[in-house]
């Protein structure tokens, strides 16, 4: 009994697409929350913009990606 190539396929791609946005997240909440970019204290540091700016490109990069491996 073995799985049709498509099948097998569609599931790597299922598996990769869900690998990529949790190894995302888990990168941002590292440098969010346990490196504390993500928290103002008084007011904005330029370490908090440069997490922000760099958390949106890398998750419009993201999306890009995941688009262009979901296209067929």
């Amino acid at each position: 009994m073995s799985i049709e190539y498509d099948t097998k396929a569609f599931l790597i791609r299922i598996l990769q697409t869900i690998s990529v946005v949790i190894l995302w997240m888990m990168v941002n909440v590292f440098f969010g929350i346990y490196k504390d970019y993500a928290f103002f204290i008084d007011h904005p540091n330029w370490t908090n913009y440069l997490f922000y700016i760099l958390s949106f490109a890398s998750l419009v990069l993201l999306v890009i990606h995941l688009m262009r491996k979901w296209k067929f």
